[in-house]
């Protein structure tokens, strides 16, 4: 038995009896059934349920292995991406290292599409696919637990209360983690935070990084201990997210109640909405490895919001945001190439942000327009703050 069983993915000899166990789970046919016909699937998945289990069993016939699954997993990712996402790119593969793992740790924006996004580059250009971070609060259902942990993801305890419960619960997590990267060679993927940045803010929660110091020995230095994770940060932007909605009417009621509360199996629907919904233009950004000097948590913070922020690529659907909020047009640059938007004309892309939010309900409309605008409202204020020296 393994010090990690509780947490860690599977391994190869628990494919098979995982695979048989889903099929057998009409919740997970079920799931299929919702992405794949949603009109027909919402309000009557019978009729399908037959067909479904058939087809997915035909397609999964050859797995034995993590990897078979994975293959088969890129096949759907593959068509998921020529539905949902006109171009995705990615700069900064060049200095990552092929020979040593890393642990990515990224901006997050979607509960399983961030990290999807990542494995999809990784994989395609010759790198190992990560091990997943998940919150044991996204595996409600026996088998959204089944299928991540076939993917390669392991558990982290957010459902534990009492502070020792929680110690403990964090220095399992931070062992497992350096275990993977250190002695498995096993590349990681941690979101910066807890939870997704529904406002549009990305910002490294120091607690993250305190995790993962938390199971040093004392005798180690703590710049030596980070430099070993082989950290690299990782910046996404989406030009246009599937759960904008939901996302602004959440920051909405915080704002104004102070409070809002999830309906059960939230996080699962977000999950199914954010795979299945237009994204428009992506773009992934890998950083330079975190080997300086660094002092303590707040240091190797620091370092990450930098170059998460620095390397965060705007879209037109950012500053048409900021435009509808500030009656201006901002000068910054916009995509891959870096375009300067003001020396653009985007009334194409100024007519299908409208479509994207002329279903928002008007009481958080502002707020779905900030979480779009943010980025640009961070870009214009690191470029002031660099130019003032501060």
């Amino acid at each position: 038995m393994s010090e990690f069983d509780d947490i860690r993915p599977y391994n190869d000899e628990e494919v098979r009896p995982c695979i048989e166990r889903l099929l057998a789970d009409p919740e997970f046919i079920d799931a299929i059934i919702r992405l794949r016909f949603p009109n027909l699937g919402k309000h009557l998945p019978f009729l399908l349920r037959g067909t479904v289990r058939k087809r997915v069993r035909k397609e999964m016939a050859s797995v034995r292995s993590v990897q078979d699954f994975q293959n088969v997993i890129e096949g759907y990712f593959a068509k998921l991406i020529e539905r949902t996402v006109d171009t995705l790119s990615v700069s900064g593969l060049d200095g990552l290292p092929r020979e040593k793992a890393a642990l990515f740790i990224s901006n997050h924006r979607d509960i399983t599409m961030d990290p999807a996004f990542v494995n999809w580059v990784l994989y395609h250009n010759g790198f190992t696919t990560v091990r997943i971070a998940i919150g044991d609060n996204l595996l409600t259902k026996p088998f959204a637990s089944d299928l991540m942990r076939l993917n390669k993801s392991f558990i982290v305890n957010r459902s534990a209360k009492a502070p020792r419960e929680k110690l403990k619960a964090a220095k399992h997590l931070s062992r497992y983690i350096h275990h993977s990267v250190l002695h498995d060679n096993e590349n990681v993927w941690i979101a910066q935070r807890e939870g997704r940045a529904k406002d549009g803010l990305d910002k490294t929660n120091p607690a993250v990084i305190s995790m993962l110091a938390i199971s040093r020995d004392k005798s180690q230095n703590f710049a030596d201990y980070i430099r070993d994770a082989n950290i690299i940060p990782v910046s996404i932007s989406y030009e246009y997210d599937p759960l904008d909605q939901a996302k602004a009417r959440e920051v909405f009621e915080k704002e104004t109640t102070g409070e809002y509360h999830k309906e059960e199996h939230e996080d699962v629907i977000s999950i199914a909405r954010g795979i299945a919904g237009y994204k428009g233009n992506i773009h992934l950004s890998f950083g330079e490895p975190l080997h300086g000097d660094y002092e303590n948590a707040e240091a190797v913070t620091e370092e990450l919001d930098k170059q998460i922020l620095s390397h965060y690529v705007l879209h037109p659907s950012n500053c048409i945001a900021y435009e509808m909020l500030e009656k201006k047009s901002p000068a910054v640059p916009v995509g891959e190439k870096g375009v300067l938007f003001t020396s653009q004309d985007w009334q194409a892309q100024r007519e299908k942000f409208r479509e994207q939010i002329a279903t928002c309900n008007s009481r958080y409309l502002d707020t779905l327009l900030r979480a779009y605008a943010n980025p640009v409202y961070t870009h214009l204020k690191l470029h002031t703050d660099a130019g003032s020296g501060n």
